[in-house]
C-alpha cells in the first residue's frame, strides 16, 4: 500500500449529486452557469434532494416548510448570550448550536429516510436563525424572526439587518447560495460522508462537516481575503503589497484550486454582482483593488481566482460582518451536506481507508528499569 497525499486524485464515492469534469461544475447535469442565472436557492435545494427540479407546487411546499420550520429553540439563543462574545468566532457557535438542536429533535435518532427527510427540512430552515440570530445578539440585539412571505435568501438578509432588502441583494445573495450549494466530494462534504457512514445521525453529519469548513484552507478563505483588502486599503497599495507577499512565498488566498486547472467557473458570476454592489454601496475601491490583484496573481503565478476571492467584496458590499463569511458559506453548503448523507444513508458502506505505514521496524518491549 502506498499513501496518496491528501487523497488526491481518489475516487471514494459514486454520487448523482454534483460533478466537476473538465472545469464545468454541474448539479444533478445541470451547468452551474444555467442555475446561477434562473434558478432560485430553494429550487437548487429541491435539486440536490431529489435529483431533479421541482414543480411549481413542489416548490411551494418546500418553501413553506423552510419557513414553518426557521423557529429556533430559545435554548440556543439562551447558550449564545453566555458565551464570551468578544473572542468567540461565529463558526464555533455555529458547530455547537447545530449539534445542540439535535438534542431538541425528538426525531434525532429515528434513522427512517422519512425522519431524515423531515430533519433535513428542519436543518435548513434553522441554520439561517441560527447564523443571523448569533450575529443580532453579540451586538445587543434580539433575534428577528422570519417573514413567511419572504424566500430563503431575502430571509436571511431581513433577518440579519432588520429591513427587507433591496431586490439587487437578494439576486446577488441568492447567487452566492446557489454557487456554493454543493462541490462534489469536498472536504467538508466528505468529512460528513465518514460521519454519517457509521450510521450516525444527521446532525452529527452537519456538525462534523461544520468542523472541517472551519477551517481556514476550506470555508475560512472568503474572510481572509476580505482581511486582506482591509489591510491593502486602497488601489495604490495593491501592487507593493501584492509583490512583498510573493516574494516572500506567502500564500494569497482566494487563488487557484485543488481540482480545477483553467479556473473556478463560479467566480466569474461573483464578481460581475462584486462591480455592481460596490458601486451601488459607494465602495468601488474594493472591487478595483480586488481586480488588480487578481491579474497580478495571473499574470505571475498562473492561477485564477476561486469562488472565494469575489464573494468576499460581495458579502462586505452586503453589510455582513467578516467572521461571518464562513458561516454563511454553511448555510448554503447545508444543502449539499444534507444531499450526500442522505446518500450515504442510501447505499452505504462504512468508510475505512488504510493508512501507510511508515514507523520503526518491530520493536520489543523493555521494563522502565533497563531503558
Amino acid at each position: 500500500m502506498t499513501a496518496t497525499r491528501g487523497l488526491e486524485g481518489i475516487v471514494a464515492a459514486e454520487t448523482k449529486i454534483s460533478s466537476i469534469i473538465d472545469d464545468t461544475l454541474t448539479y444533478v447535469g445541470y451547468n452551474i452557469d444555467d442555475l446561477t442565472d434562473n434558478a432560485t436557492f430553494e429550487e437548487v435545494v429541491y435539486l440536490l434532494w431529489h435529483t431533479r427540479l421541482p414543480k411549481k407546487d413542489e416548490l411551494a411546499e418546500l418553501t413553506k416548510q423552510l419557513a414553518e420550520n426557521a423557529e429556533v429553540p430559545q435554548a440556543i439563543f439562551d447558550q449564545f448570550k453566555a458565551y464570551p462574545l468578544e473572542t468567540v468566532h461565529p463558526m464555533a457557535a455555529l458547530r455547537t448550536a447545530i449539534s445542540l438542536l439535535g438534542v431538541y429533535d425528538s426525531e434525532a435518532d429515528d434513522m427512517t429516510p422519512e425522519a431524515n427527510y423531515r430533519k433535513a427540512i428542519r436543518l435548513q430552515a434553522k441554520i439561517a436563525t441560527v447564523v443571523t440570530g448569533f450575529s443580532r445578539i453579540r451586538k445587543g440585539l434580539e433575534p428577528i424572526a422570519p417573514k413567511p412571505e419572504l424566500g430563503y435568501a431575502a430571509n436571511f438578509l431581513y433577518m440579519l439587518h432588520g429591513k427587507d432588502p433591496a431586490p439587487i441583494e437578494i439576486e446577488a445573495f441568492n447567487k452566492a447560495l446557489v454557487l456554493h450549494a454543493d462541490h462534489e466530494l469536498n472536504a467538508s462534504t466528505f468529512t460528513a460522508r465518514v460521519c454519517v457512514a457509521t450510521l450516525s445521525d444527521v446532525y452529527s453529519g452537519i456538525t462534523s462537516a461544520i468542523g472541517a469548513l472551519k477551517g481556514p484552507l476550506h470555508g475560512g478563505a472568503n474572510e481572509q481575503v476580505m482581511k486582506m483588502l482591509s489591510e491593502i486599503g486602497s488601489v495604490d497599495n495593491v501592487e507593493n503589497y501584492i509583490q512583498t507577499k510573493l516574494d516572500n512565498k506567502e500564500k494569497i488566498m482566494g487563488f487557484g484550486h485543488r481540482v480545477y486547472r483553467k479556473g473556478d467557473p463560479r467566480a466569474k458570476h461573483l464578481r460581475v454582482m462584486s462591480e455592481k454592489l460596490t458601486k451601488l454601496t459607494g465602495k468601488p475601491e474594493l472591487f478595483d483593488m480586488s481586480v488588480k490583484i487578481h491579474d497580478m496573481i495571473v499574470g505571475q503565478k498562473g492561477l485564477p481566482a476561486n469562488v472565494d476571492f469575489f464573494s468576499a467584496s460581495v458579502y462586505d458590499s452586503l453589510g455582513i460582518e467578516h467572521d461571518l463569511f464562513t458561516p454563511i458559506f454553511a448555510v448554503s453548503r447545508t444543502s449539499g451536506w444534507i444531499a450526500h448523507i442522505l446518500e450515504q444513508y442510501a447505499n452505504n458502506r462504512l468508510i475505512r481507508p488504510r493508512a501507510e505505514y511508515v514507523g520503526p521496524g518491530m520493536q520489543k518491549y523493555v521494563s522502565i528499569e533497563e531503558r
